[in-house]
């Protein structure tokens, strides 16, 4: 496989570049937004359409479609171009956009969601790598900030969003939003996006891709099922987990086998790789964790409405995006081990000030220490992206940069079963400890509880302030998850570059040189 001159990111007109990272963004934008915008709306639209059962088939959809995408849209991105497969997955997103807005039946919109979701898991690893594509190694930071602060902004934004457009106009228009959102993207991009020229095309993986889809389909419904549909202990969990257990194995024996696996085995050899996709998967399970359940604590126990815990999550979205940028900027400077340091540290300082709150503490105090949070997480996700990148072939540069994206997905997707879990462990023993004999026999011993707030108004205290204790457990745990990403920090190295890069980019200086020497010579 050779790759064609235009996709230099040495040769690329500058002018172009910016087009495609304008088009780029806009579709980062667009299926984050689509990730989170559900949230505010979900229970009306779910209504509207009669299916309120399905309920939370509506992100589920979404999520497991989007994890299963991102791997494989990744892979087939080395072997066939960005351009394509970027194009592919907006079109998919955008069709899948459209339908759900015209949705007149609950099972139809949720196939619409799974459509949306594969289109997201397609563009969101191409588009990423798509910027080492682009930029040399010493502008590659500042762009993975900016695109990690866009991440951040279209997960923030889609709650608030979704909740003002579903108010004001109609929850099919949360749909519509995204038809000028994608055209804008795909016209700064089908006619820029530089080609790729494949000279050599090599078969593509098809078992490999097939066993992997099915482990993360089996994985993420059971985290997705376990503590709500059946027991985290039970014969159904150890038929899932025996199943995962089977899978993956044989996708390891696979892809040891294969010519081009979809994840090469190799890739776990990069000391790099791991810490980057280790350091991923915590910051998914931070990240989605502390959304997840920000928003019920602050409509629960400080009294907030949906759309005003929507605006609440803004806080975080902002330390997250000021330190991205920061951190995406400077890295070149200050190498990557500072930020993988300071990051962890002031995130898990910040889940702990949280989980001192409780009835009667101020909202602006969780806002500060959200905006504290969000500093922290910002710190480390663009920096480990690029570390990443700076470490992986060119060739392979879409299949690292997706299976990095996808140990982020799953611990997204994992975070919503492990809070769930926490929470309800602590949420026990506290409805014990705080309600009479014969008022906790009666109740739910999970979140579910909050229904009794107005059957049992002379109980809403003592149910809260055990929901609050629940909450204020979590975030303990949670910080001391995120402590775990300082763990990498002594294995990686200085900023570095890959050696082919290195030569790449000398190779791009000498030509450079030679072509004003030339021009100087004619004159």
């Amino acid at each position: 496989m050779k790759l064609n001159s235009s996709i230099n990111w040495s040769t690329i007109d500058p002018k172009h570049r910016r087009l495609i990272m304008v088009g780029l963004m806009l579709g980062m934008l667009a299926a984050c937004l689509d990730g989170t915008i559900v949230s505010t709306c979900g229970t009306i639209i779910a209504a509207d359409l009669g299916g309120l059962s399905l309920y939370s088939w509506m992100f589920t959809a979404y999520m497991l479609c989007e994890t299963i995408a991102i791997p494989i849209g990744g892979k087939l991105s080395d072997l066939y171009g960005r351009k394509p497969f970027f194009l592919l997955g907006m079109a998919m997103f955008l069709g899948g956009s459209i339908a759900a807005g015209l949705s007149n039946s609950i099972e139809m919109f949720i196939i619409c969601r799974a459509v949306q979701g594969a289109g997201g898991g397609i563009l969101i690893p191409v588009a990423t790598a798509a910027i080492a594509d682009l930029y040399s190694p010493v502008e590659r930071g500042k762009m993975q900030g900016v695109m990690g602060a866009v991440f951040g902004l279209g997960t923030a934004l889609g709650p608030v969003i979704g909740g003002f457009i579903t108010d004001y106009i109609s929850w099919h228009w949360v749909f519509y939003l995204n038809v000028p959102l994608v055209s804008l993207a795909l016209f700064f991009t089908a006619r820029q996006f530089p080609s790729m020229e494949v000279l050599h095309r090599k078969r593509i993986h098809y078992l490999g891709m097939s066993v992997l889809g099915l482990f993360l389909l089996d994985l993420l419904l059971f985290f997705s099922w376990a503590g709500n549909d059946f027991d985290w202990i039970s014969t159904e969990s150890g038929i899932m987990v025996a199943v995962a257990a089977a899978l993956l194995g044989l996708f390891i024996l696979v892809e040891y086998r294969a010519e081009d696996p979809v994840i090469a085995p190799r890739l776990f050899k990069n000391r790099t790789f791991v810490c980057g996709a280790f350091s991923m998967l915590v910051f998914g399970l931070a990240l989605t964790g502390a959304l997840a359940y920000l928003s019920m604590f602050s409509i629960f126990i400080f009294g907030l409405t949906s759309r005003e815990a929507g605006y609440l999550t803004i806080a975080m979205v902002a330390g997250l995006m000021i330190t991205a940028m920061c951190s995406g900027r400077y890295v070149q400077r200050t190498g990557y081990r500072p930020w993988v340091i300071i990051g962890p540290v002031i995130a898990c300082m910040a889940m702990m000030l949280m989980s001192t709150l409780g009835l009667g503490d101020s909202v602006w105090l969780l806002a500060a220490y959200m905006f504290l949070l969000g500093l922290g997480l910002g710190c480390v996700m663009s920096v480990l992206m690029v570390a990443v990148q700076n470490s992986a072939k060119p060739e392979e540069m879409g299949m690292t940069t997706s299976s990095v994206n996808l140990f982020r997905a799953i611990g997204g997707t994992v975070a919503t079963g492990v809070f769930s879990f926490l929470i309800n462990l602590r949420l026990d023993d506290e409805l014990r400890r705080n309600l009479a004999e014969g008022v906790y026999s009666i109740v739910p011993h999970n979140t579910d509880v909050l229904a009794y707030l107005s059957m049992m108004p002379e109980y809403a205290v003592q149910i809260l302030t055990s929901f609050a204790s629940s909450i204020d457990f979590a975030f303990m745990v949670g910080g001391a998850i995120v402590l775990l990403i300082v763990l990498v920090a002594p294995f990686l190295k200085g900023y570095t570059v890959n050696p082919e890069q290195d030569e790449m980019k000398a190779k791009a200086v000498v030509e450079d040189r030679d072509i004003k020497g030339s021009r100087k010579e004619t004159q």
